[in-house]
């Protein structure tokens, strides 16, 4: 029996699936069908410049990027004084990478269940967790996006409007005042649904903790580095299978993927990431034969590491909260 409070859909989860397998076929043949147009041979000599203590590398600088962002997640828990420990931080975020590829992202709101299970924490009060984590990742790619443009030896132009966007979006969401006067705006100029607004608005309040300086500063400061650290990732992975490309320009070419494919709306940026990728490459005069195997490489060491060690931490997490829940 079904308890009316949390309705299952099974269809959807079936659907949610269906769908992401069928981006990430799309994504796997369309670089299969480049990499056979410009040769397996040169594709498979790209990959094997590689040794296993740089793979290595490269996961250890993945990983960096996550640990430093759930210190951020950490950090906001703090701000809404939210009891949960660092060990308890990292059980909820990292087992939240188990449901990046869910359309939308929307499968890391698991993160929030865990937290009242555990902490007893209405669910009201850690729903800006979400937003103000997704703001300051825009905000510290936008800013990165921006370094990189200004000292790239190349023409990332085009990554401008990317990095101004970013940020102003970014701005917009932690800044309360400047939301709720967006909101008000909008109440005005369209004259409806004033219940939708309401509870716009006092979402928009609840995320007044997080505008202070004291907050923000830091969690730019964890976000961008660790953004800059799979930013750094990739420009070592081209430069070992062969390719000179300077190291802000690898950072935006990296950033820029990230950002359009998130664009997109795909699970986890898929398809659009890689097409970007490739196609900055190739515009920087990278061959195929390096651009196609360096985006699968690096996608495999940051998007799909990130799902597996969710996959790992998942269960961890969900049993923790179960006894959490049997506890209180």
């Amino acid at each position: 029996m079904t308890d009316a409070t949390h309705p299952t859909h099974p269809a959807r989860p079936r659907r949610d699936v269906w769908l992401t397998a069928g981006l990430v076929a799309v994504m796997v043949l369309g670089l299969a069908g480049l990499a056979a147009a410009t040769g397996w041979q040169e594709t498979w000599a790209s990959i094997g410049r590689l040794t296993p203590g740089q793979v290595a590398l490269l996961l250890l600088l993945a990983l960096a990027n996550y640990m430093l962002r759930a210190l951020r997640w950490q950090l906001y828990c703090r701000v809404q004084r939210i009891p949960v420990t660092f060990r308890q931080t990292l059980r909820h975020y990292l087992g939240g990478f188990a449901m990046t590829a869910t359309p939308g992202r929307v499968g890391e709101l698991v993160r929030l269940r865990w937290i009242t299970q555990e902490t007893g924490t209405p669910l009201e009060r850690c729903a800006a967790l979400v937003v103000v984590d997704r703001a300051a990742d825009l905000a510290a790619i936008g800013l990165l996006t921006a370094v990189a443009v200004a000292f790239s030896t190349a023409g990332l132009a085009g990554g401008l409007p990317v990095a101004v966007l970013s940020v102003v979006a970014a701005i917009m969401v932690t800044r309360a005042s400047l939301l709720t006067a967006a909101l008000e705006l909008g109440w005005r100029l369209l004259g409806r649904w004033p219940r939708l607004f309401g509870r716009a608005r006092r979402a928009a309040q609840a995320l007044r903790p997080f505008s202070a300086w004291q907050v923000v500063l830091p969690a730019l400061a964890l976000g961008g580095l660790g953004w800059l650290a799979e930013g750094l990732s990739f420009h070592l992975l081209l430069g070992w299978m062969g390719a000179e490309v300077s190291l802000w320009t690898a950072v935006g070419i990296f950033l820029i993927a990230m950002v359009t494919g998130g664009a997109t709306g795909a699970p986890g940026g898929l398809g659009g990431a890689e097409a970007a990728m490739v196609a900055l490459l190739t515009l920087e005069g990278v061959p195929l034969s390096v651009s196609i195997p360096a985006t699968a490489v690096i996608r495999l060491t940051t998007l799909w590491f990130a799902i597996a060690i969710g996959l790992a931490m998942f269960p961890l997490a969900t049993r923790a909260a179960t006894r959490g829940a049997h506890a209180a």
